[in-house]
């Protein structure tokens, strides 16, 4: 069916008009001002509301074993989570183990969501070792669209790289012309820390910031440097939480690594006391790396308002508290981390962003959504708002104003990280691929709209 969303405000990355928006055949096919609907045409008046490029989540954990557990979410609650939060594309992090078969994982992160998502998906390939099985495996698997891999510099054993194993990935992603996305910490220094305070009968949620201080975070970011600037490779740091982290990359940039850089919403409003909650109430932000210092967070808006940092995701890792984060109650090591954020993102960022001054549309526009697609080749179907861009649109009401409860949400999960948090703005229509998904905070779409988006490296190695 045809869509005409007539009267809104149209923000990009870089432009900003009132204009109509008509949709025919999942995409957009002409924007300007009056348009007529034809007959049997579904209409959004948007008067008074901007219209956005959908957003994407560079960062999500759906299917995901960690720590003896699995995440809580599924593409089924995931998926209607980030829609009514803005969301339409997901990229989820496909991370076997490094006992496990590389193809195997890809494949069995497929079948979790074809047919199973309302929203567009695709993933970043993760390389937990490195041999002959695997090189090849990889190959297959970016002929099959996928153009970015994952690394983890932390988690020795189980997902963690050697640096032989890092050097042979960056060397192969630089011959396919994939990126390489790396959670950057320096795993034997994480290792020797939280023996040390679980010695020292240091066993509280606030210990796990003591056990993965900045420093360590810096590290990792000047290790993956250092081999991305002897491979050529073009890499991707995840999750950067710190000033000192920062500054690591932006050194190496000036050196000439092509380095992107991405950070959370979670860093950006709020700190280390949380985590630090009496009653084993920190236990529910616990993450890795852990949230800093509040000192850090003006360097990170700031970065973001610059252009020095690009994009800004969740890493969404449901665990519920009771019977999954609570199997840390003795030891700070065994709480399962994640602050799940997928369906807040955006009015956070708008309402702590935006509304307070610390960047403007444009910018939310471009960290949310244009620069994703444009790092991980989706852009312009994707990210844009302009003929033949899929027709994946948010409608967002500034004149909204709520709460964040965990009795609203969408997410499978037993807590809000934001419980009782006021917003200011939300999505009233979100389609996807021109089909309305989302109605003033409820989901109306298809639950297995979601398509699977190949992708083609783009960056000759």
């Amino acid at each position: 069916m045809p869509l005409l969303i007539r009267n809104g405000e149209i923000i990009t990355a870089d432009s900003r008009s009132r204009a109509d928006i008509y949709c025919e055949g999942e995409t957009v096919t002409r924007i300007g001002a009056g348009l007529e609907a034809p007959a049997g045409a579904q209409v959004i008046d948007a008067t008074g509301k901007y219209v956005f490029p959908g957003f994407i989540d560079p960062h999500v954990h759906i299917t995901l074993p960690f720590m003896g557990t699995f995440a809580k979410d599924t593409y089924d609650t995931a998926s209607k989570a980030a829609l009514v939060g803005g969301t339409t594309t997901l990229i989820e992090m496909c991370c076997p183990a490094k006992n496990e078969d590389a193809l195997g994982g890809f494949e069995h992160w497929m079948a979790q969501a074809q047919g199973r998502s309302a929203c567009d998906f695709t993933f970043h390939m993760g390389a937990a070792k490195f041999d002959a099985k695997t090189q090849s495996q990889l190959r297959e698997i970016v002929s099959r669209g996928i153009s970015s891999f994952k690394v983890f510099l932390a988690y020795k054993g189980a997902f963690g790289v050697d640096d032989t194993e890092l050097f042979g990935i960056l060397g192969l992603a630089r011959e396919l012309g994939v990126v390489v996305t790396a959670h950057c910490e320096n795993e034997t220094l994480v290792y020797e820390l939280q023996r040390r305070l679980l010695a020292a009968g240091k066993t509280d949620p606030g210990q796990h910031h003591e056990s993965r201080p900045p420093a360590v975070e810096a590290e990792g970011v000047h290790h993956l440097m250092t081999f991305a600037e002897l491979t050529g490779a073009h890499t991707y740091i995840v999750h950067l939480s710190c000033k000192r982290a920062l500054d690591e990359a932006l050194a190496a940039r000036r050196r000439g690594v092509r380095v992107g850089i991405e950070t959370l919403i979670q860093y950006l409003v709020l700190d280390k006391t949380w985590a630090e909650l009496p009653g084993f109430e920190g236990a529910k932000y616990v993450m890795s790396p852990p949230l800093r210092d509040a000192s850090n967070q003006e360097h990170l808006w700031n970065g973001i308002r610059d252009g020095l940092i690009q994009t800004v995701a969740t890493d969404h890792a449901p665990f519920d508290f009771k019977g999954q984060k609570d199997m840390g109650r003795a030891d700070f090591t065994k709480i399962p981390n994640g602050i799940p954020s997928l369906e807040e993102r955006i009015n956070l960022l708008y309402t702590r962003g935006v509304k307070a001054g610390r960047i403007d549309l444009h910018t939310l526009v471009n960290a949310a959504s244009t620069q994703v697609a444009k790092t991980f080749d989706l852009f312009p179907r994707k990210g844009s708002i302009q003929p033949g861009a899929d027709a994946d649109l948010v409608v967002y009401d500034p004149g909204y104003r709520g709460v964040i409860s965990q009795a609203t949400q969408h997410m499978n999960l037993d807590y809000s990280a934001f419980e009782g948090w006021k917003i200011e703005g939300r999505p009233s229509a979100v389609t996807v691929r021109g089909q309305v998904a989302v109605r003033d905070g409820a989901f109306v779409g298809d639950p297995a709209r979601g398509r699977f988006l190949k992708r083609a490296p783009s960056r000759a190695g």
